[in-house]
């Protein structure tokens, strides 16, 4: 039996556990919401998808310094890795970009896998266009400044749990960043949504939306550096996390969320991130398989 039938048999022997299935069915469910939506053509951006594909594998073939190079790229369990499949860089006197695609490859699930590289692309595509209509208006006016940056980070990569952060920064005057992350179950091949953890669809929201207020409190009391934007009869503030928030999986099995820079506070703060203890959201959870 050769290698590739090898690996396919055992990956066609795993079994889901069957507190999974419920995991399973609701990222399924959220899936089938989004079909009705047309993916976006990748075709006018730069080289088609394939095509880039094959100039890449054939780049690492002809090239052993790049070969070298690739070799020290975490590979993602015992198949899949993530790499740049493309990088845009524009350096013009004050204008400035610099943009990282990255690539999932080894997934047996090609849907899965297809979906996450195209949707990389094209928000990629979105922020080069955007870059190019902002520099073209300045320069109309008579120039300026513009800078953006947008590159990938993997939060968690263990054999169960690949976290896969994708940060867009403007980096010229009042600078802006925004983070999204991907969460895949490796040994399963499915995309893990925040919604698809918990028992219902509201619940959570409460329970982890009190908890990070409190810990807000908590560490503006601790740290007078600390300081977020909490609602209140008088202010108008963080009031509760969106269904979509941006969150990931730790390698210990714990949730984090996320938000924005200036999301829920000045923009000195950056990213913020909270890691939220599982005893308070157990009871939400629809089983430990992932949060634990």
């Amino acid at each position: 039996m050769s290698k590739l039938n090898e690996s396919k048999k055992q990956y066609d022997d795993i079994e889901i556990p069957t507190e999974l299935q419920q995991v399973v069915s609701k990222s399924i469910q959220n899936a089938k919401k989004e079909q009705s939506r047309k993916m976006p053509s990748f075709k006018k951006f730069g080289i088609g998808f394939v095509a880039a594909a094959a100039i890449f594998i054939a780049s690492v073939n002809m090239n052993p310094a790049l070969a070298q190079t690739l070799s020290t790229v975490p590979i993602l369990g015992s198949i899949v890795q993530v790499i740049s499949i493309q990088e845009i860089t524009i350096d013009e006197d004050t204008y400035n970009a610099d943009l990282k695609v990255p690539n999932v490859t080894g997934l047996t699930n090609k849907e899965l896998e297809n979906s996450l590289n195209e949707k990389y692309i094209a928000e990629n595509k979105a922020l080069y266009e955007s870059f190019q209509k902002e520099m073209e208006a300045l320069k109309e006016v008579g120039g300026g400044h513009l800078g953006v940056v947008s590159t990938y980070e993997l939060v968690t990569d263990t054999d169960e749990i690949l976290s896969i952060s994708r940060y867009e920064a403007n980096i010229v005057g009042s600078s802006s960043t925004t983070m999204r992350t991907d969460t895949i179950d490796k040994k399963n091949e499915v995309l893990i949504t925040l919604p698809s953890l918990f028992k219902d669809d509201h619940g959570y929201i409460e329970t982890i939306s009190t908890y990070i207020k409190g810990e807000m409190t908590k560490q503006m009391a601790e740290d007078e550096m600390n300081m977020y934007w909490i609602a209140s009869e008088e202010e108008i503030g963080f009031e509760s996390i969106r269904p979509d928030q941006t969150f990931s999986i730790t390698a210990d099995h714990k949730l984090t969320i996320s938000f924005d820079k200036y999301e829920v506070a000045p923009g000195y703060m950056g990213v913020i991130t909270f890691e939220i203890p599982t005893d308070v959201i157990k009871d939400e959870l629809i089983s430990d398989y992932y949060i634990k």
